[in-house]
């Protein structure tokens, strides 16, 4: 009965000696500012190279970083409607919350287009979805921002499955730019009236 409690002792001894070195060992590298690199499943459809990869994208500006992927070309021209190109590309240390070309088929042709039209409407539906701070991956798992519009948006989730106001995913989070942290994310995010 002894020897027992012994191999008992030193079963649940190693088991626990063994536990924190392979959670070490899975645990990506990474500083504590951007937690880790990319993550989601629609970043598996981001080139390796050139303008669009993600190391291009570290080397330009946010609305210019956005240009070189053509899953965001509806925003990007709503961006270039709005005149917002040099205010996103000036602007430091913010986060964008890009919405795909998916996120804009979402909704209907007739009010798309009108919110494309009127300049107003478009740049507050827009700046809604800019961040005047790095909201890197640390910060989405109960988040909380003021966005450029001057509304608040928030975050949740944990891993790599984040929600953004309770409506949008976050399908490839944490792309970095040379001035911003990007999100990409499937539903347009609507400011309150």
């Amino acid at each position: 009965m002894t020897a027992h409690r012994v191999s008992t002792r030193i079963l649940v001894g190693g088991a626990a000696l063994a536990l924190p070195f392979s959670l070490a060992a899975l645990a990506p590298a990474a500083s504590a500012d951007d937690m880790t690199g990319p993550f989601g499943p629609a970043c598996s459809s981001v080139p390796k190279d050139g303008a669009g990869s993600f190391d291009g994208m570290a080397k330009d500006p946010v609305a210019t970083a956005a240009s070189h992927n053509p899953d965001l070309s509806t925003l990007v021209a709503a961006v270039k409607k709005a005149g917002l190109v040099d205010t996103l590309n000036n602007a430091k240390d913010i986060t964008v919350f890009a919405p795909t070309n998916e996120a804009f088929a979402k909704i209907p042709k007739a009010d798309l287009d009108k919110v494309l039209n009127d300049k107003a409407q478009l740049t507050k539906i827009l700046t809604y979805h800019v961040v005047g701070e790095k909201a890197t991956q640390d910060k989405l798992a109960d988040g909380s921002f003021k966005t450029l519009e001057g509304g608040m948006l928030t975050t949740s989730g944990s891993g790599e499955k984040y929600k953004v106001n309770d409506t949008a995913n976050i399908v490839c989070g944490n792309v970095q730019t040379s001035n911003a942290t990007v999100h990409i994310i499937d539903t347009v995010l609507m400011p309150k009236s």
